[in-house]
């Protein structure tokens, strides 16, 4: 039940974090667009600055559960690594507990009362004569926390699970960062390089 649960929430997070993903699609045409007319025609856009940090708030507001769900967020982890699972499982339970829910729920609280006032004046960017508006971008701060919180709820079942059966649940699989590939494949070479010198030596040795 708890393992449905948790993949439950790790899909919904994914799929939200996809697409809002689009977001880097469109500040990039945009910004390319921008650089065009602004230089090369002469004639600058009023909501180019408007349009980039509205998409770019966009993808941060909303790609928080999805970064949770991926273990992608920065920690400092140079003794957390060497812990056993149990060890780690624990810690992140009380770290979850004490200080990420009661965060998340004052950024949920106070984002709302942010956004809501926004929307209800229609607010609009004051960097710009075009009148952005702004207030959607606000009101993704509650929205985003909320997601945040809920794909926590899913790494502390993670915690329970982890404590009880002595190993950390999967993840889904997702698109991975060239880094990780890159050491991956290197990994793969050298056990590959140590078996095949472990061989020439048995050879050897016969």
């Amino acid at each position: 039940m708890m393992q449905r649960l948790i993949y439950a929430i790790d899909q919904l997070s994914k799929t939200i974090g996809h697409a809002f993903s689009w977001c880097i699609i469109i500040v990039a045409f945009g910004t390319c667009y921008e650089v065009f007319v602004r230089y090369v025609l002469n004639d600058p856009t009023s909501w180019a600055f408007d349009m980039s940090y509205l998409m770019y708030g966009a993808v941060f507001y909303m790609a928080g559960a999805y970064t949770l769900s991926r273990g992608g967020h920065v920690r400092a982890d140079m003794f957390y690594r060497l812990w056993p699972e149990r060890t780690q499982a624990a810690v992140e339970l009380v770290l979850y507990i004490v200080f990420f829910f009661p965060g998340i729920l004052a950024l949920v609280i106070s984002g709302w009362g942010y956004g809501f006032e926004a929307m209800r004046i229609h607010e609009v960017s004051v960097n710009s004569p075009a009148g952005v508006p702004i207030w959607p971008l606000k009101m993704l701060i509650p929205v985003g926390g909320a997601l945040i919180a809920l794909q926590g709820l899913a790494e502390v079942l993670r915690c329970i699970l982890c404590l009880r059966d002595g190993q950390w649940a999967g993840r889904l699989h997702d698109v991975e960062e060239l880094e990780k590939q890159i050491l991956a494949e290197h990994a793969r070479e050298a056990d590959e390089q140590a078996a095949r010198v472990s061989h020439a030596i048995q050879g050897g040795a016969r």
